[in-house]
């Protein structure tokens, strides 16, 4: 039990710090609620029309894919940090990676998912 001490402090003064800032907003923060500030407001684009219009999802598939090309960039360096140990295996593997992702990108790029009209 003494060797998970740190995790369980870190955990509670994770908890007890985030507590805090919560409750430092509640007592600390602005308070006055116009019209302006109960508009919503997305993404740079002010509301024209009913909340049943349909809408655009573009800007969300974007940065989809930015997070998964984004997350491919985190696993290229602990394989190539490794990679001579690992051999030919690692190669393979990580070229069947590329290609998978390669794939996608050339689905959504035929797609049209990557124009922005």
């Amino acid at each position: 039990m003494y060797t998970y001490l740190p995790i369980i402090m870190l955990m509670i003064l994770a908890g007890v710090t985030a507590f805090v800032f919560v409750i430092a907003n509640r007592i600390f923060g602005p308070r006055s609620l116009t019209s302006t500030k109960l508009d919503p407001f997305e993404c740079g684009v002010e509301v024209n029309g009913g909340t049943r219009q349909p809408f655009f999802a573009r800007f969300y598939l974007i940065a989809l894919m930015f997070v998964l090309f984004d997350v491919e960039a985190v696993f290229f360096y602990p394989w190539a940090v490794v990679f001579r140990k690992l051999g030919l295996f690692a190669g393979v593997e990580m070229a069947l990676f590329m290609l998978f992702l390669a794939g996608a990108l050339a689905y959504a790029w035929k797609k049209g998912g990557l124009e922005w009209e």
